[in-house]
C-alpha cells in the first residue's frame, strides 16, 4: 500500500473534540479579507476563486457584521430596521438573505455610518 501523507481520524458525533494546538479564537477573530490574505501567501494553497463560480452567491457573515459594528442583535436591526426574529434567522443559518437583503447588507458593510443616518433622517 502506498503512503499519501494523509492521517485517517475516527470521529463520531458526541465524541470529544481532538486535541490541537490551534488557537480557534484567533481563527474565528479573523475577517475574511485577512484570511484571503493568508491562502494568498501560503504556497501551498491552491487558489480557488470561489466568487467567480457559476451560480456561486456570496452570503454576507450578518453575526461578524453586527459584531464588527460592536452592536446587539437588537440595537443592529434597530438601526437598519431589520425585524430581530429574520437577524436571528440569518444569524443561525435556519435562513439566508435573498438577493435585495445581500444587497443591502453589502451597504451596510461598506458605509453603516450613512446607512445608520439616512433612516433615520428618512423617519
Amino acid at each position: 500500500m502506498k503512503k499519501t501523507g494523509l492521517i485517517s481520524i475516527k470521529h463520531e458525533p458526541g465524541d470529544p473534540t481532538i486535541k490541537t494546538d490551534t488557537d480557534w479564537a484567533a481563527v474565528d477573530a479573523l475577517t475574511d479579507e485577512q484570511i484571503e490574505a493568508a491562502v494568498r501567501d501560503d504556497p501551498d494553497a491552491a487558489p480557488i476563486n470561489f466568487f467567480e463560480q457559476p451560480g456561486f452567491i456570496r452570503i454576507p457573515n450578518v453575526k461578524k457584521l453586527r459584531e464588527r459594528l460592536g452592536l446587539t442583535q437588537e440595537a443592529f436591526a434597530a438601526a437598519y430596521r431589520i425585524p430581530i426574529g429574520t437577524l436571528r434567522d440569518w444569524e443561525q443559518s435556519r435562513k439566508f438573505p435573498d438577493a435585495p437583503a445581500r444587497a443591502y447588507l453589502t451597504v451596510i458593510a461598506k458605509n453603516p455610518a450613512a446607512v445608520a443616518q439616512m433612516l433615520s433622517e428618512a423617519a
